[in-house]
């Protein structure tokens, strides 16, 4: 009888063993079942992250190609002659608006190629802001953004206008040459869009 009680308790014990560790593994499963599911979540993030990055992408490219077809394309850069005129900082944010800067010219072959634009596309206009100032540090010019330049195509006697004259315009009337100029001045402008 003592042997049969035993039996009895060893065969509950079994089973009750075996019912815990089996809810153990189901709670396991349900855990890495939940960490499986906050990975797909997180991968879908992410496929959903760069889908977006593909569409803004593709609108920019879009926007890039409708600017080339209303301005013109030179090299890897389209410009765009603006409406109207503006002072030299209104027409850098015009431009920056419109995803571009205005126009840099790094080469004698874009300021070549600027000036025939800027010619055709702003006849009767002497002159046009470029994206260049020495606003920061007084004599020396770098871009809109802040880069060194190294190339420069200063008229005769230019740049003259000490600490008054911090921007930098492209003389039609001068073929292309640049004179710093007082950046409060009103004059009309060509936005430079960079093509990928």
């Amino acid at each position: 009888m003592a042997q049969t009680g035993l039996l009895i308790f060893l065969l509950i014990s079994i089973l009750l063993l075996d019912q815990a560790t089996g809810q153990a593994s189901k709670f396991k499963a349900r855990k890495h079942s939940k960490r499986r599911v906050k990975e797909k979540d997180s991968d879908l993030k992410t496929q959903i992250d760069k889908l977006w990055q593909e569409v803004n992408s593709l609108k920019e490219m879009q926007a890039l190609q409708t600017v080339c077809l209303r301005g013109t394309k030179i090299h890897k850069k389209c410009y765009l002659a603006s409406e109207g005129a503006k002072h030299f900082h209104e027409a850098n944010e015009d431009c920056i608006a419109k995803g571009g800067t205005l126009a840099i010219p790094r080469d004698n072959d874009e300021t070549n190629s600027l000036r025939d634009y800027g010619k055709k596309s702003l006849p009767g206009i002497a002159d046009f802001w470029l994206g260049i100032t020495d606003m920061v540090n007084e004599g020396k010019f770098v871009d809109v953004n802040g880069m060194a330049l190294n190339y420069f195509n200063w008229d005769r006697s230019q740049p003259n206008g000490g600490k008054r004259e911090n921007c930098v315009l492209f003389s039609q009337s001068s073929q292309g040459k640049w004179g710093d100029e007082v950046c409060r001045t009103v004059k009309r402008y060509i936005c430079e869009f960079l093509i990928p």
